[in-house]
């Protein structure tokens, strides 16, 4: 069986086809939502999810979240004394994951589909991958989130000549993709986005709108208090999905403050992200030649996309309601496993030909004549252009800079920006030449990119037929079945903590976090409740711990309810 996984920045999902229809597996708390937090404890524990993000409020040091928008870079977290990249913490996610997925369905997972966004660089999509394998997935399919969500949505079984734009704002990134459908086949047309924007940048403004309020310098707040300050205002965020207004309360130094937001006070707060969300819509609306009302349908995806203003942003810009007509937090779950049970040829499942695009422009260092007749390099010479649909084959010629040169160095290069240095660099090819004056021997150069995001490079000096091909698959991030090896065993020896024992240790978690922020007689109401509970969870009794939780939780629920 091959499962279907998003990947998310604020939360992560997997689901599986069953008979006709795509299921989404509960995790060992029941919930179909994943957070993708991680946190380990002093015995290297590992906690992941809901767990997690509750041990974030009492144990920051020790957890991590929003790692996603770190992949396919050098950044590590540090969760106590251990230090974790985004890659290897995106693999303690899927791992858990895998284990409650064998564990739901009685049997071993071997393959995933995992979602990217649109907009990764080929950095981010191989780092993806290596987390899949580090978890013990093979992953052969990489799928964009917008091309799933179109799958998710039927939109393959929509009329020929049909154009959607996908409108992906998750957690933590952006997406816009315009999709055409020619019979079977759905073409991505363009996509355009920002890697650093998403849910998490609206919280922050209504985190940093309490802080003016009362003038607070976030500088000079310890790392639990910033992390109350971040919890409260993403609560605020949530209920203004549903009310005009939320009220936001937060203990700073023993003292209660309180702000209240209303949707238009947010709404103007907001108005540079909105703006920031615009430009990648002109963009790939530019790049496919489509004007706003040639696309025929719009539909939302992502968590995000929840919000009121995002919502009503969207209809002003088309001038129509979006489609909305599946959970924007699920979407992209049900596309990947729908497009895993393509990849079994399973029967029920209509068969369309998904064509994509090369996401970002790849091309090459060069030197240019100035007008004074003097070479300049560092210039960037685009071989295969922003959304070109893929696979493609690109071919190019160059010529040698300077006299008496020996050599050519073919630098490898992703991204849109006119100088080389501001680019992505992926590798370099290096042919000889023969030694002559200057534009005397030319190189073909060849770049060739496919549908998994492999980008092979082929260099031809024309005059002695010499050619050099190497496959760009960036050292930062790819490694050998060795070092796969290597990393899984150490991640291996970190202890993912026991299926049957999360919701009580979610439980003692979040009464831990209320005893910190209550006082007085409420403090030792949680502490004598805590305690009686964990002499319960000492006799082994299942039946009796199960009862014990409900009545914690009902009590916790009640503390939570009169402290707010």
């Amino acid at each position: 069986m091959i499962v279907g996984i998003d990947l998310g920045t604020t939360n992560s999902l997997i689901g599986y086809f069953n008979k006709d229809r795509v299921e989404i597996i509960p995790n060992r708390l029941g919930d179909n939502l994943t957070p993708s937090v991680v946190s380990v404890d002093d015995e290297g524990t590992v906690y992941v999810g809901k767990t997690a993000k509750e041990r974030m409020q009492t144990h920051p040091d020790q957890t991590a979240s929003v790692f996603k928008r770190s992949m396919g870079t050098k950044k590590n977290f540090k969760l106590g004394d251990r230090d974790f990249s985004a890659e290897e913490l995106s693999c303690l996610v899927l791992k858990y994951l895998k284990e409650d997925a064998e564990e739901y369905l009685g049997q071993e997972i071997k393959e995933a589909v995992i979602s990217v966004p649109a907009y990764f660089n080929d950095a981010q999509r191989k780092a993806t991958k290596k987390a899949g394998e580090l978890a013990g997935f093979l992953v052969e399919r990489i799928v964009s989130e917008p091309t799933a969500a179109a799958i998710a949505y039927g939109l393959n079984q929509k009329d020929a000549d049909t154009k959607f734009l996908v409108f992906d704002l998750g957690g933590g990134t952006f997406d816009v993709s315009i999709l055409e459908l020619f019979g079977n086949i759905m073409e991505v047309r363009a996509v355009a986005g920002d890697n650093y924007l998403g849910g998490e940048d609206f919280t922050q403004v209504i985190e940093q709108m309490f802080l003016n309020e009362h003038n607070i310098e976030i500088g000079f707040v310890d790392e639990k208090t910033r992390v109350h300050i971040r919890r409260q205002a993403e609560l605020a965020k949530i209920e203004l999905s549903e009310n005009k207004k939320a009220v936001m309360s937060c203990k700073i130094d023993e003292e209660t403050l309180e702000y209240t937001i209303t949707q238009k006070d947010f709404e103007e707060a907001c108005q540079i992200l909105l703006t920031k969300i615009k430009r990648p819509i002109e963009r790939s609306l530019r790049d496919a030649n489509i004007k706003i009302n040639d696309i025929d349908e719009v539909v939302l995806v992502g968590g995000a996309t929840k919000l009121p203003i995002v919502r009503k942003f969207v209809s002003k810009i088309f001038g129509r309601l979006p489609n909305v007509d599946i959970n924007p937090d699920e979407v992209v779950v049900v596309g990947a496993a729908t497009q895993a049970a393509m990849k079994e040829r399973n029967e029920a499942v209509r068969e369309v030909i998904l064509t994509d695009v090369c996401p970002f422009t790849l091309g090459t260092e060069v030197s240019r004549t100035r007008e004074d007749g003097t070479e300049e390099s560092g210039h960037y010479h685009p071989i295969i252009e922003r959304n070109s649909v893929i696979p493609i084959s690109r071919k190019d010629k160059f010529y040698t800079a300077r006299d008496r040169q020996d050599k050519v160095r073919v630098d490898v290069l992703q991204g849109e920006s006119r100088h080389a240095k501001d680019n992505l660099y992926l590798g370099e090819v290096v042919v000889p030449v023969p030694i002559g004056p200057k534009g005397a021997e030319c190189v073909e150069v060849t770049y060739t990119y496919d549908v998994n995001s492999i980008l092979e490079v082929e260099v031809l000096v024309v005059s002695t037929q010499e050619k050099k091909r190497i496959i760009i698959k960036n050292e930062e991030i790819d490694l050998t079945d060795e070092e796969i090896d290597a990393r899984f065993e150490a991640l291996a020896e970190l202890k993912i903590h026991p299926r049957d024992q999360e919701a009580n240790k979610l439980v003692i978690l979040r009464g831990e976090r209320l005893y910190e922020e209550a006082t007085g007689d409420t403090r030792m109401s949680i502490e004598e409740r805590l305690t009686s509970f964990e002499c319960v969870l000492d006799k082994y009794d299942k039946d009796n711990i199960e009862k014990a939780r409900e009545e914690l939780e009902k009590f916790l629920n009640y503390i939570e309810t009169n402290m707010d």
